[in-house]
Order: C-alpha cells, then structure tokens, then sequence
C-alpha cells in the first residue's frame, strides 16, 4: 500500500500545485523558464504514474474490503467509462461543441472513470486509487472553473465536424480498450 501512497502523493500532488499553490508554481516557472518547469513537472509525474501502478497491483490483494459491490455496478462502471473516454477525446481534439460546453472534459471524465470504478471495486487500495483522483478532479474543476471566471477566459473556438470525430474516436478506444487492452493491462474484463 506504501508503494500506490507515494505514487499517488507524486502523481497527484504535482498535479495539484496550481490548485493549491499557483503563485509558486508561477515563480519556479519564472526560475527554470516554461520548458524547464514542463521537465521537473513530467518527470515527477512519470515518477507518480509508474509507482500508482506498480503499487495499485501490488495492494490489489492486500488491504481490507471495505464494501461489497453489488452485481450490477460493473453495469454501471461500463456506462460512465463510455462517456468519459468521449470527454479525454475532447480534451485533445479541439474545436467541438463539447469541449466548448464543458471547457474542461478531461476533469470531467476522470470523475465519471472514478465514480464509476468505486461502484464496482471496494478494496482499501480501489478506495485510495480511485477515491484519490475523484477528489483531485473535483477539486481541479472547481479550481480551474474559479480561474477561467476571473481571467474572463472566452469559450473555446468551435470546428465544423469535430463532434462527429469526438464521439467516433471516443466510442472506438473505449471499445478497444474495454474488449482487450483492460483485460490485458489490468487483468479484468469489463465486457466478459
């Protein structure tokens, strides 16, 4: 369990600094200029994401059960991670009216992704792993949302055919990666 804290301590708290600490944040940037801060940050966030799961997989069969999930909730995992693959699309396809309407989909779909695995999984290391990006992600919109209010931030520029594009590639890698890549990267089939 040590292992998945300090990968989430990492991974979650370089990710957090502007929400807690922007004016430091803009002050290293300042000190090591824009790329050097996009080095230290993505190499402690490298650090953070190995070390999550390394040490997810290590205390997946340790800890305590904290609750027993019900049969149906991987129902419920499989319908929320639909919508949340489509919003990580829209976070790097620009230009679609969801982007637009949600201005921040990423944050938006880890919190559907981890809605939807606490439903299903109720071990001490889910709760940690799951319950840990639920809370940085509805901290981070509430956040950035505070932010873009006081810097007036326009919405972004919408594209003719992006939607289209953002559901396309959203609904293929969920399926993709519910059919084959869950099972093979996590050791679970979410669709059987």
């Amino acid at each position: 369990m040590t292992i998945l804290i300090l990968g989430l301590l990492l991974f979650l708290g370089v990710h957090s600094v502007r929400i807690v600490a922007d004016p430091w944040r803009e002050a290293q940037i300042a000190r090591l200029g824009r790329n050097g801060w996009r080095g230290v940050f993505s190499l402690i966030s490298a650090l953070g994401l190995v070390l999550t799961v390394w040490g997810f997989g290590l205390a997946r069969g340790q800890g305590p059960q904290l609750w027993l999930p019900p049969p149906w909730a991987r129902h419920i995992t499989i319908l929320l991670t639909l919508p949340a693959f489509v919003l990580l699309v829209a976070a790097d396809l620009r230009g679609s009216r969801l982007r637009a309407a949600v201005r921040h989909p990423m944050l938006l779909g880890v919190l559907l992704w981890a809605v939807g695995h606490l439903v299903a999984n109720g071990s001490l290391a889910d709760l940690l792993l799951f319950g840990g990006f639920l809370l940085w992600a509805a901290l981070d919109l509430v956040s950035v949302r505070r932010r873009d209010r006081l810097a007036g931030t326009p919405a972004p520029e919408v594209k003719p055919g992006r939607d289209l594009k953002v559901v396309l590639v959203g609904v293929v890698a969920w399926l993709v990666f519910g059919l084959w890549l869950h099972g093979w990267l996590i050791g679970v089939r979410p669709f059987g």
